[in-house]
């Protein structure tokens, strides 16, 4: 028997609400009928499900399945993973893990085939990509895209593997992600017109309307350390049809606050017509993708939900394929046992892995971390020397920051960062974009050390040290993501990120997150592989300059 769902329609395409019915029969809409031409006051909004355009699920610590509990409840019903992250440790099998975990609830995942594993040559991952590799993924009707693009330079000079990948995606008639932070001009059409449809790494309106006066669709990208809202959100009411909101990285803190729901919120209160802000966070994923979550209409899939009104956007109801999965604020998905992948081989290190020698420098380099951006600033600043070894300077903020291999036996890889704030302690983690390898940055030697111990010793995780105080959340999935509650998740990653604020010192709103892009090679200006320091302008390690 057909379900009978009343309520005030939102029909995003026709920009109208009305008064009506929705009837839901083995999980399809099989009618959209009107009752009265004006909305009902003391009713709800019926409107379709929010998708998040781009995301990594294992930056939220939480294997889908988890991922898809907390985000129902924010009315998100689909989303466009990349699974870039598991794939540079795990390779294919990673893949494949998250696309059979997210089939165990129901929730529409889109995963994509990695383009870039690994992200560079200039640092090491635990796995290889080949353009076979990534073509036997296009061919699985699972697989939806080819995931974020981020070799631009190779675009533009046409390598071979790069534009082998990019026709495997054509072949098959799938969209390709683009990762291009900064590329403007004649290198931006280039790009685009190699195939290239979307871009999350605007930072600037102007470098967005560049990509988007070129036929390219741009994402609005807020995460919890990358915050571009503010900067694009201008950009909306005049190009609505090609743009989308994304959070392409949120930690589990942040996803219990909220998801692409917040976004609608903030973009209506800026007086953005909400019609426009829906058609970007509900409509346009869906048709650039070819998702296989349906948008409200008779004959679609039973994807949406139900809000208390078109300003807060607070989720009432959630449904998928007709199902039930939240209300109120809880999620009806039981939690579930994962499985468990891994690839790490490193041993405990010693104080001394975390020296730097100093050999009469007057000036050293220095990452200078951003907050709410993926990028940095190369700095050099005077030493602070104790005999022969360069240390941490808390007066002056600029920390040593360490990124240690965790696929093999290898030197410690140690330089200098700003920003963090950390008057003592320390803090580790084996979420470190993109190949994943143990990064962490500390006040001291010592501290830098037993940190980094925490997360070997737990065979991945996040942890952090302050004094007598030790803390760490295993990530026993690649190092990437728990297979515990994700609720359980977010409290115990909240208790380390307190201790890293009140007890440590940090003034950054998510240290966990941006020290986890300290390693991102491909996004300018300064970063840290365990190869060594690396200049993303150059793309070559600094002692080579």
């Amino acid at each position: 028997m057909a379900q009978k769902i009343r309520g005030n329609i939102v029909d995003i395409p026709g920009k109208k609400i009305f008064y009506g019915e929705l009837s839901v029969d083995e999980g399809k809409i099989i009618a959209v009928e009107e009752i009265a031409a004006k909305p009902l006051e003391t009713a709800g909004f019926i409107m379709p499900g929010f998708v998040d355009s781009h995301v990594h699920i294992e930056s939220s610590m939480l294997v889908p399945s988890e991922f898809a509990r907390l985000a129902v409840v924010h009315g998100t019903v689909a989303t466009i993973s990349d699974p870039h992250e598991i794939a540079n440790v795990c390779g294919m099998e990673g893949v494949e893990y998250m696309v059979a975990n997210g089939k165990t609830v129901p929730f529409k995942f889109h995963f994509g085939a990695p383009s870039c594993v690994p992200a560079t040559v200039f640092e090491t991952a635990g796995a290889t990509l080949t353009p076979a590799d990534v073509d036997t993924l296009l061919q699985n009707p699972e697989i939806n895209y080819l995931s974020e693009m981020m070799n631009f330079p190779g675009v533009l000079y046409n390598d071979a593997e790069v534009m082998q990948k990019i026709a495997a995606a054509k072949k098959y008639g799938k969209p390709v992600d683009g990762h291009a932070p900064g590329l403007r001009g004649a290198d931006a059409k280039k790009y685009i017109e190699a195939g290239i449809s979307t871009d999350h790494e605007c930072f600037t309106a102007e470098e967005a309307l560049d990509k988007l006066t070129f036929g390219m669709k741009v994402l609005i990208r807020e995460g919890s350390a990358a915050k571009n809202f503010e900067a694009l959100i201008g950009l909306l009411d005049e190009h609505y049809t090609n743009m989308m909101f994304c959070s392409d990285d949120k930690h589990p803190d942040s996803l219990l606050e909220g998801h692409i729901n917040v976004l609608c919120a903030r973009a209506v209160a800026k007086g953005v017509d909400v019609f426009k802000v829906l058609q970007a966070a509900c409509i346009n994923p869906v048709l650039h993708y070819n998702m296989r979550n349906g948008i409200l209409r008779a004959g679609d899939a039973a994807d949406f939900i139900v809000v208390e009104n078109l300003i807060e956007f607070k989720v009432l109801q959630t449904y998928i394929n007709g199902q039930l999965v939240a209300e109120k604020g809880k999620t009806l998905i039981e939690a579930a046992p994962a499985a468990v992948i891994n690839h790490f081989n490193c041993a405990k290190k010693n104080t001394g892995d975390f020296k730097v020698h100093y050999k009469g420098e007057k000036e050293v380099p220095v990452i200078e971390a951003l907050e709410g951006q993926l990028i940095t600033n190369k700095l050099y600043a005077a030493p602070l020397v104790d005999g022969e070894n360069i240390l941490s300077n808390t007066s002056d903020d600029i920390l040593k920051i360490a990124v240690v291999n965790r696929y093999k036996a290898a030197p410690v890889a140690v330089s200098f960062v700003k920003n963090f704030g950390l008057k003592t302690g320390a803090i580790a983690s084996t979420v470190a974009h993109d190949s994943h390898n143990i990064i962490a940055v500390g006040a001291d030697d010592e501290s830098l050390c037993r940190a980094v111990n925490l997360v070997i010793e737990a065979g991945g995780g996040v942890s952090v040290v302050a004094g007598d105080t030790e803390k760490v959340l295993p990530l026993l999935v690649a190092g990437l993501m728990s297979n515990d509650d994700g609720y359980k998740v977010a409290a115990d990653y909240t208790a380390i990120d307190t201790i890293t604020k009140q007890q440590c010192g940090s003034r950054l709103a998510a240290p966990f997150m941006t020290l986890s892009f300290m390693a991102l090679l491909v996004i300018p200006h300064l970063k840290l592989s365990d190869l060594g320091l690396f200049d993303g302008d150059r793309f070559s390690f600094i002692d080579a300059v």
